[in-house]
């Protein structure tokens, strides 16, 4: 009684509560909540799902951001620097087959059949990782068909890559079809919602005016195609192109750019203005005028002028951009550097006042971002199914010494492997080496992992090791570098009896 007692007071009342029912909050909770508010009332964000919002919009996106990525210097740079820190040199993959013998012929195998890959014979697996990452950031998506080919062609093993860009699914195409499947933007579904074929065009759209070639779709089964994107909300099934947030603002970023250099252009082509009493004396050299009437004149070192009384001489002074320009226009590429998921050291390479300590906790954030691309996005998308497609197509075409019933029986033992990205470089590679040597020692890391973090195989680094190590005492050599012989300290640990004579 004391609770509705206190709730018919006017304070209670305009605080939002009701006596008629129980205590409830206000009813504009939130600020961003408050539909009739004069500061939002032109704010009315759509309400549809993201593949409705991209089957709308995406083309034209698409377009403008390959256009931006041509043009701009600092959208390409962007998008150089995403994919050299998530692909650099290239996701490789370790076997972690037990049969150390089998391992190794794996890993040789690979090795050869990665010059093989590409299906335009233009650069190899990692290559196409790099192109594929690229064409993801740029277009929002890639596809990748996986071609077996037949025994005559010469492969070491019988599979390439073919990669597609975004506008070769043919995303008008939305229809339920008689067995049950559905299609959505191009892509086959089935009853389930799981993904079963892609209707691709034979022929890239954009090529169709400038060959006279027709649309002409083809149906592929999806095991035959990679379908490569962010996923950024459950229930999408298309990619959207990174600089989607940022176009606008680079778009009419260039522009003031462009306006203020051509500004100063136009000012600097004027160094002076002449008033003359008489338009027929010459003056300070003038000299024929041009075919367009102009007279012109010009000034020698050392020159004195005497003016006749009402003539004056002004100089051109063109104005200034103004002390707030570089503020400016290093805030907006700060925004857009945000937008990009980058910092804006790298979008822009501009080191000034960079220390040791701001560039590395920029860069500490940036690589998180980009472990997660490489894992989440790279790896489970494209490497994986690579990696399974070209082990299965190996043992068909006996390039391996494993038979067809072995691998069948332990399928999860050969597919098993880890991939291993390129090491990041830091800026004080002391400092960090030191520390993955402290981890190492106290237990909080096998030396296995930091290799694998240099991007390197561990089993390969130790075989080149132990190479060398045979190599330096058959010769009978005592490095400096050599822990089984000479302390950090340079004391020597430890001298053979004998060596080789």
């Amino acid at each position: 009684m004391k609770i509705f007692g206190w709730l018919k007071r006017p304070k209670a009342k305009a605080l939002g509560y009701d006596a008629a029912g129980p205590a409830r909050v206000a009813r504009n909770a939130y600020d961003a909540g408050n539909a009739g508010g004069r500061r939002l009332q032109t704010w009315m964000p759509t309400t549809d799902s993201a593949n409705a919002i991209l089957f709308q919009d995406a083309a034209l996106l698409r377009s403008r951001s390959r256009d931006m990525a041509r043009k701009n210097a600092y959208a390409a740079n962007g998008i150089e620097a995403i994919v050299a820190n998530a692909v650099g040199t290239g996701i490789k993959p370790q076997s972690k087959t037990a049969d150390a013998d089998i391992r190794k012929t794996i890993q040789e195998r690979w090795l050869e059949w990665t010059d093989e890959a590409d299906s335009a014979g233009l650069t190899d697996f990692y290559g196409l990782q790099a192109l594929i990452c690229r064409a993801m950031v740029e277009g929002g998506e890639c596809f990748v068909r996986l071609r077996v080919r037949r025994p005559e062609d010469g492969l070491s093993v019988p599979l390439q890559l073919q990669t597609l860009e975004a506008e070769h699914l043919d995303a008008s195409t939305n229809k339920p079809l008689a067995n049950g499947n559905f299609i959505r933007g191009g892509i086959e579904f089935n009853r389930l919602g799981q993904r079963v074929a892609y209707h691709l065009y034979r022929e890239h759209p954009g090529d169709a005016m400038l060959f006279g070639t027709a649309k002409e779709t083809v149906r592929v089964p999806a095991e035959e195609v990679l379908h490569i994107f962010k996923p950024q909300r459950p229930g999408q099934i298309r990619g959207e192109p990174w600089l989607g947030r940022v176009l606008l603002k680079l778009y009419e970023l260039d522009q003031y750019d462009d306006a203020e250099l051509v500004r100063k252009k136009t000012a600097a082509m004027f160094a002076g203005f002449i008033t003359k009493n008489d338009p027929d004396t010459p003056f300070m050299g003038e000299g024929t005028p041009d075919d367009k009437g102009a007279a012109q004149a010009g000034l020698e070192p050392g020159t004195l002028q005497l003016l006749e009384p009402g003539e004056d001489v002004k100089f051109s002074e063109p104005g200034d951009v103004g002390g707030s320009y570089e503020a400016f226009f290093r805030q907006q590429l700060r925004m857009i550097a945000v937008g990009l998921g980058i910092t804006y050291e790298q979008l822009t390479s501009d080191l000034t006042g960079v220390n040791y300590s701001s560039i590395r906790a920029g860069l500490i954030e940036f690589r998180r971002r980009c472990t997660m691309l490489q894992h989440q996005v790279l790896v489970y998308q494209l490497c994986r199914p690579v990696w399974q497609r070209w082990l299965e197509l190996a043992v068909l075409a006996g390039a391996l010494p494993i038979s067809i019933g072995d691998f069948q029986k332990n399928r999860r033992s050969y597919l098993a492997a880890k991939w291993i990205p390129q090491g990041w470089d830091w800026v004080d590679p002391l400092k960090d080496q030191q520390a993955e040597q402290l981890a190492v020692r106290n237990g909080f890391k096998s030396r296995s992992e930091v290799v694998s973090e240099l991007g390197y195989d561990v089993e390969e680094i130790d075989a080149e090791i132990a190479a060398d190590n045979e190599r330096a005492d058959s010769l009978g050599l005592i490095l400096d570098s050599d822990p089984r012989k000479v302390a950090k300290t340079g004391a020597v640990q430890q001298i053979q009896s004998s060596f080789p004579e």
